[in-house]
């Protein structure tokens, strides 16, 4: 019988992804981290426009201070993420990582097929964009590191 390779332990696995990872260039911003802004832009931009017009939430009336502080933090997340700011793609992934906790929780209630479908259709999406900004922001991570050292 033929041996197999000893199995590669999690750090030698960890530090062969690394190595492959290019840091990014100036100027450069990856695909998720530009789709990122710009839905971070535009829920704060409709958020604020709903707050503004007086929207009414059924079942209830919104938080006029609830909805300004969300919209403010997502125009924040959304010029962060524009000029590949790590804190601004790690705290939209910790936003976009409980919502997606949030839909699956509520498939529980889910009791037509929109009740099903909206929440499933933004989990699969949203997963998918939550794993594309990992290597988005190891990248960036990379860069800032990459900057750091030259500058000293």
């Amino acid at each position: 019988m033929s041996e197999r390779p000893p199995r590669k332990s999690a750090e030698e696995r960890n530090e062969a992804v690394r190595q492959g990872l290019e840091p990014l260039g100036p100027g450069e911003r990856p695909g998720s981290v530009t789709i990122s802004a710009l839905i971070a832009f535009a829920l704060a931009v409709t958020n604020l426009a709903l707050l503004a017009t007086g929207f009414k939430v059924r079942g209830g009336s919104a938080n006029p201070f609830g909805g300004i502080l969300f919209g403010v933090l997502m125009l924040a997340a959304a010029g962060g993420m524009w000029k590949c700011k790590y804190w601004a793609v790690m705290g939209f992934q910790a936003i976009l990582g409980l919502s997606v906790v949030i839909c699956m929780l509520s498939l529980i209630r889910a009791a037509t097929w929109q009740g099903f479908l909206i929440p499933t259709t933004f989990i699969v999406l949203g997963g998918w964009l939550f794993w594309k900004l990992i290597r988005a922001m190891a990248r960036i991570q990379m860069s800032t590191r990459e900057n750091h050292s030259t500058a000293e």
